[in-house]
């Protein structure tokens, strides 16, 4: 199967020196979001003149890649989740690794799915060719010893957190806060009409529902947030509900929503501009959490595992809170609802006091504003900081620091 992709060659090209070549490795929709802006910048960074193979998304794929495989294969949580997958995952790990070996590239690039691509960097330790992982694992949530772990076959870290870097940097891992996605992402302009070409008039109040992206996510979330909604309509009579649906989910949603006056959008530039036109949403903890407090929309935040999913982590994790502006602030600015108590009930009566107030929804946007611009790094995009950090990188030498 064809993998390679290189750029038009510019000039720059032309000379003696050699092509870069980076091999990129991305799980789930977010890490292929990742992927997509970190190949545009590095085909900025140098002039077109770049190489890449590896594993990806559609995104990535509409940026040059042509992946080995779909990534969301190698998109797994939870020990329940992963257990029926291992086959299958264990297979496609061998692939990659066989491919990396063959094609020798300047650097692999790990981006996020950590059960997938921390196994691929350990079995390449010692391969002599640099490692680089984009987004750094939660070490600060639990199992910390993860950051002495990865340091072992990683050459560089690069993170989307400021407070990142010394967890890893302790350990001997070079680690670079790169900055968050999220303030590279531009905040839909509203024209005025926007509610109008949908229905929606302009005093309704509108409830954004994000049930999650993966199948797992949605098949526990979604029947809850549906029930949640039915029992706000009951009580705002011009209550408008929009259901977000991931790629792939949305038969699976509009399941969970059938029987409700609900309008589900599935286009990524319509739910962007949902997350700016709604009053307040409802959605799955994760990344999404944070788009939303870029577009200053107030929030209730949910999440289900599979119960031996959630008892592992209960047993290890080493923070209060789940939405990652609460762990920024230490402090539950937004409202999380987690395992048993993601009740449908709760979460009726935790939207219903936002959309009510509008006092509660400014207070709460004015937190998670600010915790946003924390999350950015100077004036450059992030992707072009990560670019820059990965180019920085690229030796043919072996690290004498990874050896077997």
């Amino acid at each position: 199967m064809p993998t390679r992709t290189v750029f038009s060659c510019s000039a720059a090209a032309s000379t003696t020196d050699p092509v870069p070549h980076v091999y990129l490795v991305a799980g789930e929709a977010s890490g292929d979001e990742l992927g997509e802006r970190l190949i545009r910048a590095l085909s900025a960074e140098t002039s077109g003149a770049i190489r890449l193979d590896g594993v990806g998304g559609p995104r990535m794929e509409a940026a040059g890649l042509t992946p080995l495989f779909p990534a969301d294969e190698i998109a797994l949580m939870g020990i329940a989740e992963v257990l029926p997958r291992v086959p299958r995952v264990l297979r496609r790990l061998r692939s990659v690794e066989a491919q990396v070996r063959a094609l020798r590239p300047d650097a692999v690039v790990t981006i996020d799915a950590p059960g997938f691509n921390f196994r691929l960097g350990a079995r390449l330790r010692g391969a002599g060719i640099p490692l680089i992982h984009y987004v750094a694992p939660t070490v600060w949530a639990w199992k910390p010893g993860r950051a002495r772990k990865v340091a072992r076959f990683l050459n560089r870290m690069l993170t989307l957190f400021p407070f990142e870097p010394p967890y890893f940097e302790r350990e001997g891992l070079p680690a670079t806060f790169v900055g968050h996605p999220v303030v590279e992402t531009p905040v839909p302009a509203l024209s005025p009409d926007f509610r109008h070409g949908w229905g929606v008039s302009a005093d309704a109040p509108v409830l954004l529902v994000l049930p999650g992206s993966r199948a797992g996510e949605v098949h526990r979330l979604a029947p809850r947030f549906a029930s949640c909604a039915r029992m706000l309509l009951q009580r705002h009579d011009n209550l408008r509900i929009v259901v977000g649906v991931a790629p792939g989910r949305k038969r699976q949603v509009e399941s969970a929503f059938s029987g409700l006056p609900a309008i589900v959008v599935d286009g990524d530039f319509d739910k962007r501009c949902w997350y700016a036109a709604a009053d307040v949403a409802l959605a799955a903890s994760g990344s999404v959490t944070l788009e939303l407090a870029r577009c200053r929309t107030a929030m209730v935040v949910a999440y289900r595992m599979a119960p031996v999913s959630w008892e592992i982590v209960r047993r290890m994790a080493t923070i209060k809170y789940a939405s990652l502006i609460n762990v920024m602030q230490d402090a539950e600015a937004i409202p999380e609802f987690l395992q048993r108590s993601c009740r449908p009930d709760r979460l009726a009566r935790a939207v219903d006091s936002l959309l009510q107030s509008p006092e509660a929804r400014a207070r709460q946007v004015e937190v998670t504003s600010a915790a946003i611009e924390d999350l950015r790094n100077g004036d450059l995009p992030p992707s072009q900081r990560a670019a820059r950090a990965i180019l920085a990188t690229l030796d043919p030498q072996p690290d004498p620091q990874k050896g077997e």
